[in-house]
């Protein structure tokens, strides 16, 4: 059965709600799992430490480590969600891009090799170094759970919206089917594979998705003669005339919306360096210089493919149209897989497709097994068992955790079907760079930072954005946007509002209230052990002592 959508053309508005071939898609769909499934099954016969199911045995090379570290940070949010937010929203859409990479070079400059020589497996081994252990590597791993919670969220609801579109699903119990499926597909590779597995998904599927958006980057360009200009000028036309080339068409409609941008601003450029899934990278390599050398190879991988977007974004506003962008399942997630229908018609829809569901999987188990470790490590072994644990106990534990966060992110993933992935990555981000950021420089570069003010900044932050959140017009509130008659909050019913916080994003209230309560209760606290902090700042710097205390 080859269902085919009208070319979509500005002015019309495709009834069909299904692309290419379903059989064609599955089929594609299929063949990857297996093959990802082999790979975690094969990596996983040498998975016999904790450090082996944490850190991949620190095993692999600075440049399969930078591959692998762009595979975990450009996800769905980055390919299908940056794409349709271009194309409906042009140059305040494509903001996403430039915040989500100018945020990764915060994260190299600030953390991430300090990180990596002062931990162990999580974020919370560096937080607990010279402060009280078990008190703060219990925050360290709510806040974990918290910011993973949020952005499997982003992930499933990507799963949801583009299988919807490629099996022409239209009711919400065939799509919430579908990211049960997709819940228990990365289950699988986490329990399996662990980090070695998981790291070796990553890398297929980030060579997977920038060879892919660099042939759609290349064949968009060439309709257009490599112009540019014209592309940019046809997207304007199919636009009906909006102005997608000036900045302000999402976040300019009033000054509300100007704070808006600002605090998502504040929340994409600072919150990659408060990911805990993106920090527990570091920890698979085996020294330093191979840290330095894995970001030299993420940060242009992760460069390149955001230059893609751009020409992806207005690409697909100028060839398929907003319109019918808007109509399809999954509404802006669908941009992207509508464009490579567009150029190549059934093959190239159910390869690309393939790809992005391969990002979705692949972020999703590194989120999976990062909040499974913190569970692990840092609740169970550290503070439950006071360090007394077993790696068995312990890896035992975590693929238990693994099995209980797959079924919360399923049900969370059912019920955020339909926002726009880049988004609720965003209010991930701003978690992250509330709850972690202000804790994790603190602790790096502030000796007299002592236990209560990471308590203060990490649950001070955490609950300020949570609660923000819970009562912003993302989850109640929302009016309708024609022709749509049901709410564009998470509860779509347009007579349920609760909201009172204006902003959808808290970043601007959070992250600066995080920053103080963390000054505040250090300064309120005595507690000072300046020979742990000269430690931790020659181990930080040198990476002397780190691999003594990573060993296992």
């Amino acid at each position: 059965m080859s269902a085919s959508i009208v070319h979509a053309t500005p002015s019309l508005v495709p009834m069909a709600t299904n692309v290419g071939s379903p059989t064609l898609n599955i089929t594609i769909f299929a063949i990857f799992v297996l093959i990802t499934l082999g790979i975690v099954i094969r990596a996983s016969k040498n998975n016999r430490s904790a450090a082996d199911f944490y850190a991949g045995g620190r095993a692999f090379t600075g440049r399969q480590n930078g591959i692998a570290i762009a595979g975990d940070y450009l996800s769905a949010a980055s390919f299908l969600g940056i794409a349709g937010a271009i194309a409906l929203n042009g140059y305040d859409g494509f903001l996403y891009s430039i915040g989500f990479l100018v945020a990764w070079l915060v994260a190299l400059l600030l953390v991430a090799e300090l990180l990596r020589n002062a931990g162990k497996y999580t974020m919370a081994d560096v937080l607990s170094f010279r402060l009280r252990q078990r008190p703060v590597r219990m925050a360290a791993a709510i806040s974990t759970l918290a910011v993973c919670f949020f952005y499997l969220l982003a992930q499933m609801a990507g799963a949801g919206g583009l299988v919807a579109l490629l099996l022409g699903i239209d009711d919400k119990t065939g799509q919430s089917l579908v990211i049960a499926v997709v819940g228990v597909l990365m289950i699988a590779y986490v329990l399996i594979g662990g980090m070695k597995g998981t790291t070796w998904v990553q890398i297929i599927k980030a060579v997977l998705l920038i060879i892919g958006a660099g042939v759609m980057f290349v064949w968009v360009l060439g309709k257009f003669g490599f112009n540019l200009s014209t592309l940019l000028g046809d997207a304007v036309q199919a636009s009906g005339g909006k102005k997608v080339l000036d900045p302000g068409l999402q976040y300019g409609k009033s000054g509300l919306t100007k704070i808006d941008f600002i605090s998502l601003s504040l929340a994409l450029v600072l919150g990659t360096a408060g990911l805990p899934h993106v920090l527990m990278r570091f920890y698979t390599v085996p020294s330093s210089k191979e840290a330095r050398k894995s970001v030299e190879w993420a940060i242009w991988l992760i460069g390149i493919f955001y230059l893609f977007t751009l020409v992806l974004g207005y690409g697909a506003a100028a060839l398929v149209g907003p319109k019918a962008i808007a109509a399809a399942p999954g509404k802006a997630n669908s941009a992207a897989p509508l464009l490579a229908y567009e150029l190549g018609g059934e093959l190239l829809l159910g390869i690309i497709s393939a790809v992005a569901f391969a990002t979705i999987l692949a972020v999703v188990a590194g989120l999976t097994i990062t909040a499974s470790a913190s569970l692990s490590h840092d609740i169970y072994n550290s503070v439950i068992k006071e360090g007394t644990a077993t790696a068995e106990q312990e890896v035992r534990v975590a693929r238990i955790t693994a099995v209980v966060i797959g079924i919360f992110a399923i049900l969370g993933g059912i019920l955020a079907n339909g926002q726009n992935i880049a988004f609720l990555v965003a209010l991930a981000f701003a978690i992250a760079a509330s709850a972690n950021l202000p804790t994790i420089l603190y602790s790096l570069f502030w000796k007299r930072f002592n236990t209560r003010g990471a308590l203060w900044s990490i649950y001070g932050g955490l609950i300020t954005a949570l609660t923000l959140i819970v009562f912003s017009p993302v989850v109640s509130g929302k009016p309708p946007v024609a022709p749509a008659t049901t709410s564009a909050s998470m509860f779509t019913d347009p007579s349920v509002d609760f909201h009172w916080f204006p902003l959808d994003n808290p970043g601007i209230v959070s992250i600066p209230l995080a920053f103080v309560l963390g000054w505040l209760g250090t300064v309120t606290s005595k507690e000072f052990n300046a020979a742990k902090y000269a430690e931790m700042e020659v181990r930080s710097l040198t990476g002397h002592g780190a691999e003594k205390a990573t060993s296992h």
